[in-house]
């Protein structure tokens, strides 16, 4: 099978990590969720604590220090701690893009690889009721703070990728597909991707 990349975008709480873990051992390839922060604050020099607070959460100076292109190299001309800290962020999903094939889970990447001839990309929703469930599961908070924690996070990520990206986060029309994953469960969501990768890249 030729390389592909798989770009997960996700609501908080639908199982996006669960779900990648699952496609990455099902098809034999890596993914990377935080992952991603340790390599760039290796590569980078920097401490990994700061891509972890950074993580996903937009910045007003970037916006003015990015490149035409959107996500330039890395420069140390004029360019904040921030601004550094997001570009080694977008140089290290291009990098494990071009490793091969593997899956990548949020921060930007299905615009960051746009170019990507082989690139999948899928959002992941699902109903509060659901996601509610598994945050009090997963983390132990209350139903009240679950969903306060659902919709902060969403909002994050939200701002996160329209501050930096053309396409609007959860738009349908921007995925390949766009799945419920209240709807499907878990595991039959893994395998309506699985069933998508294996048409479209074998």
């Amino acid at each position: 099978m030729k390389k592909y990349i798989i770009s997960i975008s996700r609501q908080f709480g639908c199982g996006g990590h669960e779900i990648a873990t699952k496609l990455s051992e099902k098809l034999n390839i890596p993914y990377y969720d935080k992952e991603l922060m340790k390599r760039a604050a290796k590569e980078s020099g920097f401490d990994e604590n700061l891509f972890l607070f950074y993580d996903e959460k937009p910045t007003r100076s970037f916006l003015y220090n990015i490149s035409a292109d959107g996500f330039g190299a890395v420069t140390n001309s004029g360019v904040s701690l921030e601004d550094k800290i997001f570009q080694y962020q977008f140089d290290t999903i291009r990098k494990v893009a071009e490793e091969g094939s593997c899956i990548i889970v949020g921060r930007c990447a299905d615009y960051i690889l746009r170019e990507e001839p082989n690139l999948f990309t899928v959002f992941l929703h699902a109903d509060d009721s659901f996601r509610q469930n598994r945050v009090v599961n997963t983390y132990g908070l209350s139903d009240k703070n679950a969903l306060k924690e659902i919709k902060a996070t969403d909002k994050k990520r939200a701002r996160f990728h329209n501050f930096y990206c053309d396409n609007k986060w959860g738009d349908a029309a921007a995925y390949d597909l766009s799945i419920d994953v209240s709807r499907l469960g878990i595991d039959n969501t893994v395998s309506l991707i699985m069933d998508y990768i294996n048409k479209k890249f074998s």
